[in-house]
């Protein structure tokens, strides 16, 4: 079972050397880069290039490790009993499996997304080191032991929010997905983008690598916002004169889609009228 990248996902070289390192040493592919690089994209794209199911497992700030093995539904077991539910005599039936357990439990192998990782709390990870290296754990209500059928390719995503214990990473294979270069972007573009113009895409992806390079930027432009910034001037049926006849102004054609904050929409007017004066 070989990555090679998909028809609509462009995947670099170093990225799937990564990708079936993982596989191969049958650790979990711990993924680090900027937010909309194609991170959680990839372990979508993984699945559909192996033909295998996918299980998705979001994390958030208030998410524990815990939720993932299983939960125990105490409230409902109450519940039943005060309404006489022949139910209660068996616990199991307020187990709730998580996502590693789905997982595990599986009849064939799948590919496990763990997303954004480090929203959770610092100890989240270190919780999950056991489970994720002998790929079990202990049921306590039913005293049961939960083994993976088949070893899941678990891919585990980072925004580089907050520092990974040591422990956890020694476990993984890592790897940083690089932002593209132009001629990368460009093959991306083209997958989304079929037959696009070739001088209008040169003056937009230069006016977007000009930006994302600007000093002072608060939060620079990912490769999803010039996606949905190309697919906006295609819609408006704009030419890359279009495009060249706002650079006085300093701000792009529709940059609504590129910049997303006020301070950095401010630094680029501040840019136009220092321009201006200096004209």
């Amino acid at each position: 079972m070989k990555f090679e990248g998909t028809d609509s996902y462009v995947a670099t070289d170093d990225l799937t050397v990564a990708v079936n390192a993982a596989v191969t040493l049958q650790r979990p592919l711990l993924v680090k880069g900027e937010p909309g690089t194609g991170k959680t994209e990839l372990a979508r794209q993984i699945a559909a290039a192996l033909d295998l199911p996918m299980i998705e497992w979001n994390v958030k700030s208030t998410t524990r490790a815990q939720q993932g093995l299983y939960e125990y539904d105490a409230v409902s077991r109450l519940r039943d009993s005060q309404l006489g539910d022949a139910r209660v005599h068996d616990i199991a039936n307020y187990i709730r499996p998580g996502k590693l357990w789905q997982a595990f439990d599986a009849p064939g192998r799948v590919v496990l997304l763990i997303d954004e990782i480090d929203k959770a709390d610092i100890e989240f990870p270190n919780d999950l080191l056991q489970e994720l290296d002998r790929m079990e754990f202990y049921v306590y209500e039913t005293q049961q032991t939960i083994r993976a059928v088949h070893r899941p390719i678990v891919i585990i995503t980072s925004n580089n929010e907050k520092e990974l214990p040591d422990a956890f990473l020694r476990r993984c294979f890592f790897h940083y997905i690089r932002f593209p270069d132009m001629d990368t972007m460009r093959r991306i573009v083209e997958v989304h983008h079929p037959g696009i113009k070739d001088a209008l895409l040169t003056t937009a992806l230069t006016q977007f690598y000009e930006i994302r390079e600007q000093q002072g930027l608060k939060k620079k432009p990912s490769t999803s916002e010039v996606l949905d910034w190309l697919k906006l001037l295609l819609a408006e049926d704009l030419t890359a004169s279009d495009l060249k006849k706002d650079s006085a102004n300093a701000l792009p054609r529709l940059h609504g889609a590129l910049l997303k904050n006020e301070q950095d929409v401010h630094l680029f007017e501040r840019l136009a009228f220092m321009a201006r004066r200096g004209g």
